[in-house]
């Protein structure tokens, strides 16, 4: 027979604390880029092949945080591959806008 092991959740320490609060920071990093990305609708200056790695890091840094039960690690990165998802699928599906020529320039 099987048994489901439950295990209650220890207290925040201050090194979970710490890793919180740079999981925020490093999260809310990605906010002002998605942004602009969505306003402007290009993504032009994104540079391709830095996301797509950044991107595999991302989910990596995850599933590290995952083996070793780091939820710091673990949300911080889900939240920001969702950000880097986004601008990614911003950056392949928006193609660079035409400059319109003004006559007489």
């Amino acid at each position: 027979m099987i048994r489901a092991r439950f295990a209650f959740p220890t207290p925040m320490t201050t090194t979970d604390e710490l890793g919180y609060v740079a999981a925020l920071l490093t999260t809310i990093a990605f906010a002002p880029q998605a942004w602009l990305t969505w306003k402007t609708r290009s993504a032009d200056g994104i540079s391709l092949p830095m996301y797509l790695l950044f991107s595999y890091g991302i989910v990596l840094w995850g599933l590290y945080g995952l083996l070793i039960h780091s939820w710091p690690v673990v949300v911080a990165n889900g939240l920001t591959l969702v950000q880097a998802v986004f601008i990614l699928a911003m950056k392949l599906g928006l193609r660079p806008t035409p400059r319109l020529a003004v006559a007489g320039r």
